[in-house]
């Protein structure tokens, strides 16, 4: 290791050191975060487990589940996005029902839900969890 010292090392690091500290509450600028990417992939979920009901064919509905399966993790990335990168503590200070939504919503996107089964009722529901999610972001985004 090498180590420096004298008074070109102090001048280096002092221009070289941040001159202001800036916070946000993501962590890019506002517009990369947004729920309907979580709904427009639930949406389609949605859409494959009534097509699969509809269609009695083997092959389709083989190639329904695996892209329902592939569509139901999308959702869940999406909404782990917002959870864990756009909301912070004061949004869940506002919103105390904010972390039980997104429990809700991953679980009914994950394996004991749409990403494991076929049933409609439970894309709608999830639908209207992420419903409930969208209706808070836009709040947020107001203030």
């Amino acid at each position: 290791m090498i180590r420096y010292e004298g008074r070109e090392t102090q001048v280096l690091a002092n221009l070289l050191r941040p001159r202001t500290t800036v916070s946000a509450h993501c962590d890019l600028p506002c517009g990369v975060y947004d729920p309907a990417q979580a709904r427009i992939e639930a949406e389609s979920v949605k859409a494959i487990c009534e097509k699969y009901a509809a269609n009695e064919d083997p092959v389709f509905r083989a190639r329904a589940i695996l892209i329902k399966e592939q569509r139901s993790q999308l959702v869940k990335e999406h909404l782990w996005v917002l959870w864990t990168d756009y909301f912070k503590p004061p949004h869940f200070e506002k919103y105390p029902q904010l972390h039980q939504l997104f429990n809700e919503a991953t679980k009914l996107a994950g394996a004991g839900g749409t990403k494991g089964g076929m049933d409609v009722k439970t894309a709608e529901d999830l639908l209207a969890r992420i419903a409930e999610i969208d209706k808070i972001f836009w709040e947020t985004k107001q203030g």
